[in-house]
């Protein structure tokens, strides 16, 4: 069994880079594997069915990014007049450092949902070419994704372990805000600085050219049905996300919950694909000291930003954008890995 759980976790990290028609139906192929774990490690059932659509946090996140969808469909004229007039009153490199910032802190009461599809309207009209939007993208998917942490209603990992340890409501705040806030401040500049560098003329290559032409016809393009199928493929994301919880969970009790805080760390950069609300669930008990529950927090929610599977934000905002699989790993894994080196020092060592 572990084998096998251990197969499908190799086939999750390698074929979306490996084929185009993979990481062109990323939700389809996680939902596959999903299932696949499931019945690998005997979890497929009735209950678990009946686990996955009773949870009403699946039809929610679906309703968000359909409404969200409707309404940014009838707008996105008047967001773009938005973003060229205050890009015009203001440098860009303080727009996206207050937009990285804004997004981030505003995620834990808006829903990191609502944020990332606030940010992919407002990246879409910026005045930038399709290579520097992905870059700065990324960065504020990570900033939405540390912020959306700091309150139970930003998302589910935060629901789930206030939830666990039977804290009150500004619990995260007060014990992951001293390393969550500095981190958005941080990404916030990091997009000011992408924003503000000059782009060589060699960086202009055919091939960004031809995708930014893709990614302006898909958003001019967009049709009703385009709103209600990325609305799907949403939906079908969450339950991927809870059949593969649900699957791994033997590996999961079998080999990493008993482990030392240090390493557990270093070992949740596995919710880079996997889902990082269930590995807090089967990390996280009120026996631990706060050191630890720190610590499994921060290396879950610092590694989601690494890949596309790791948040639903990267789901949105790479279907909207048409971000591949490649271009994404290729900014993110640097800044996970960089952002995990700076706080395992920071929490360990200082």
């Amino acid at each position: 069994m572990i084998t096998g759980l251990i197969i499908v976790l190799v086939l999750i990290l390698v074929l979306p880079f490996a084929f185009r028609k993979i990481e062109h139906n990323l939700e389809y192929f996680l939902l596959v594997m999903g299932l696949s774990a499931a019945i690998i490690s005997g979890s497929l059932s009735l209950e678990l069915a009946e686990h996955i659509f009773m949870n009403y946090l699946l039809y929610f996140i679906t309703a968000a990014v359909l409404i969200a969808g409707l309404i940014f469909r009838i707008s996105v004229k008047k967001i773009k007049e938005f973003v060229i007039f205050a890009t015009t009153k203001i440098p860009l490199p303080l727009f996206i450092f207050l937009l990285i910032l804004v997004l981030g802190l505003l995620s834990s009461f808006i829903t990191a949902i609502i944020a990332a599809l606030i940010l992919v309207e407002i990246v879409h009209a910026l005045p930038v070419k399709h290579g520097r939007k992905v870059l700065l993208t990324i960065v504020a998917c990570f900033s939405i994704g540390l912020g959306a942490a700091l309150t139970p209603i930003g998302e589910p990992l935060s629901t789930i372990v206030v939830s666990a340890l039977k804290a009150d409501f500004f619990y995260l705040t007060r014990n992951i805000g001293i390393y969550v806030i500095p981190g958005v401040i941080a990404l916030a500049l990091l997009g000011a600085f992408i924003a503000g560098r000059k782009e060589a003329a060699s960086a202009v290559n055919e091939e960004d050219v031809t995708i930014g032409i893709e990614e302006e016809n898909l958003v001019q393009a967009e049709s009703l049905k385009d709103v209600f199928v990325r609305a799907l493929k949403i939906f079908l994301f969450v339950i991927a996300l809870e059949l593969l919880g649900s699957g791994f969970k033997p590996l999961i009790n079998t080999y990493i919950i008993q482990l030392d805080s240090r390493i557990l760390y270093w070992i949740n950069m596995s919710s880079a694909v996997l889902d990082n609300a269930t590995m807090a669930a089967a990390e996280i008990s009120p026996a631990m000291s706060l050191k630890q529950i720190q610590a499994i927090l921060m290396g879950l929610l610092l590694s989601g930003g690494m890949l596309i599977p790791g948040n639903i934000p990267n789901i949105i905002s790479a279907g909207k954008l048409g971000i591949k699989s490649r271009e994404w790993a290729k900014t993110g894994l640097p800044i996970g890995l960089s952002l995990l080196i700076i706080y395992f020092g920071i929490i360990f060592l200082i």
